[in-house]
């Protein structure tokens, strides 16, 4: 977890009312940032790189498409046979499946960002 030192108070004296104001301002926002103003929400609470533990997406499983095209002419029309139209279902599951993958691991990282 992120240790973050306490940010001292703002000088009375010796500052012109510019130098309050930014001094003033920057101290707010990185009080926010940290989360130590008690912002109920957490709304302005930065996110440090220890919060995100989302692991890496699996290895892709469809790395090339074994469907061929190949298959017969019946009637003048182009037909895929049946041993190649199984190679592209499974070459569709696998895309299905290397898509839901993906899918869970940036859904993960999203969620991990929102708290």
């Amino acid at each position: 977890m992120a240790r973050f030192s306490a940010i001292p108070a703002l000088p009375q004296s010796n500052i012109t009312p510019t130098e309050v104001q930014i001094l003033g301002a920057l101290k707010e926002n990185v009080e926010l940032l940290i989360g130590s103003r008690g912002e109920s929400d957490r709304a302005s609470r930065a996110l440090v790189r220890g919060q995100v533990v989302v692991g890496t997406a699996p290895d892709q499983t469809m790395t090339r498409v074994s469907a061929t095209g190949a298959g017969f002419v019946i009637s003048g029309t182009q037909v895929a046979g049946l041993e190649d139209f199984g190679r592209l279902i499974s070459d569709v599951q696998k895309l299905a499946n290397d898509v839901a993958n993906i899918r869970a691991t940036l859904n993960a990282l999203i969620q991990q960002l929102k708290v």
